[in-house]
């Protein structure tokens, strides 16, 4: 009988044998399109000129459907311009598919290493991605794609992406002036090529911005709590698990929790061991939502770690956090080059209050304490101004910086 085990390969291995193939089969696939094109070259006596015809002037590509609310206002710009572009996504229920665009053409191009097979192929003038680690693993870049641009998915510092997560990018689009310092010094401590680095502001923050503006106030009975922590094993949830739900669960107000989406991918024992040991009820319940803004509405505190969404509610619906202290390993991040203190840890304490371990058997005066203290809204005013550049105008700074871009290759070009 074959023993099975044998065929088991874990998924960073695989990542790497996948990579590894995929460079095999871009240089096949890239050395016969040279020997095609000097093949035309000598039949046509030198006048055949490259074939420009089929390269896509603007791709933009969002590895997750829960990305749509970063890209949406991108996509919106585009089609009020008339320009056309393609968005291509490795969700096939991205809300994208369903938008009836006219010169936007949203296309499923498959999961996980399909996605990425047909990106390392792709011809293009510009590609726009929230997706780090661009020619680290599967995604490799195409050499018939001019320019690669990212586009950060939180106001957060940018060194807070696991390792090399911009490193081989031609620019990055970013939110506030301050993310700039970490990507220089990378470079520097690299020796790598610089990236263009362009503040545009927000395109997500501005649309739930405007989307607030449009909600009435909500307004509860008893305290409604937003538990909201990160991924990885120095997420609240690796750290704290039942202790910590426990301890929500007997302040006797109503919980919300709501993982991050990739802790159901890199941690699903824990998470299924967790949902049945806290099955949903009147008062609790696990919220899975693609998009984030009626669970944040409803909530009248949020409880996180060191993830980015503490600012989306902070900042957005102008209420005060709590932050539990996970010790944070930087290990696997772009932050562990630098020695000194990331942004986050330096503002969280103008957004609220620290939550330790030994603070969870008084977790419900920790909470009406927040609740009621006014004070941190100095400290919310600070980290808008200075994380969250342009309001209102992101979408339009991101597609004005995109044309300029592949006008300055055309003329290159020509």
């Amino acid at each position: 009988m074959l023993n099975t085990t044998i065929l088991y390969i874990d998924p960073g291995t695989g990542a790497m044998l996948f990579s590894v193939l995929m460079g095999i089969v871009s240089a096949a696939f890239f050395l016969l399109q040279k020997v095609m094109l000097k093949l035309k070259f000598l039949l046509s006596g030198g006048k055949v000129k490259t074939d420009t015809k089929d390269c896509l002037p603007y791709v933009i590509f969002s590895d997750s459907k829960r990305y749509w609310n970063v890209f949406k206002p991108i996509c919106d710009e585009f089609e009020k311009r008339k320009i056309e572009c393609e968005y291509w996504t490795a969700s096939p229920d991205d809300p994208a598919l369903e938008v009836p665009y006219e010169y936007v053409k949203t296309r499923f191009i498959g999961e996980g290493n399909k996605a990425y097979a047909t990106l390392n192929l792709m011809k293009a003038d510009i590609c726009l991605a929230t997706t780090p680690g661009l020619d680290v693993y599967q995604w490799k870049r195409s050499k018939n794609t001019k320019k690669y641009v990212h586009i950060v998915h939180e106001i957060g510092e940018v060194l807070m992406y696991r390792m090399f997560g911009t490193d081989y990018f031609d620019a990055v689009l970013l939110s506030g002036e301050f993310q700039k310092e970490g990507i220089r010094k990378l470079e520097s401590m690299r020796n790598i090529r610089k990236k263009e680095l362009v503040v545009i502001g927000s395109t997500y923050m501005d649309s739930m911005a405007e989307k607030k503006k449009e909600v009435a106030p909500v307004s509860n009975d008893i305290p409604v709590v937003l538990a909201a922590p990160t991924w990885g094993v120095s997420s609240t949830l690796n750290r704290f698990g039942e202790k910590f739900l426990q301890a929500l669960v007997d302040t006797g107000f109503k919980i919300i929790v709501r993982p991050h989406p990739q802790s159901f991918v890199s941690d699903p024992e824990l998470m299924d061991e967790l949902q049945k040991k806290f099955p949903e009820s009147d008062m609790f319940s696990w919220n899975t939502d693609n998009d984030n803004f009626c669970v944040l509405n409803q909530a009248d505190v949020m409880i996180s770690d060191f993830s980015g969404v503490v600012f989306d509610y902070s900042l957005i619906f102008d209420k005060p956090v709590i932050y539990t202290n996970t010790m944070l390993d930087l290990s696997p991040y772009d932050a562990s080059w630098t020695d000194e203190e990331i942004w986050r840890r330096q503002v969280l304490p103008k957004l609220g209050v620290e939550l330790k371990e030994s603070d969870f058997e008084h977790l419900k005066d920790v909470i009406n304490h927040v609740i009621g203290d006014e004070k941190y809204q100095q400290g919310r005013d600070y980290v808008r101004d200075m994380a969250w550049e342009y309001k209102g105008k992101a979408a339009e700074k991101a597609v004005d910086y995109l044309c300029g871009l592949r006008e300055t290759l055309t003329k290159v070009e020509e």
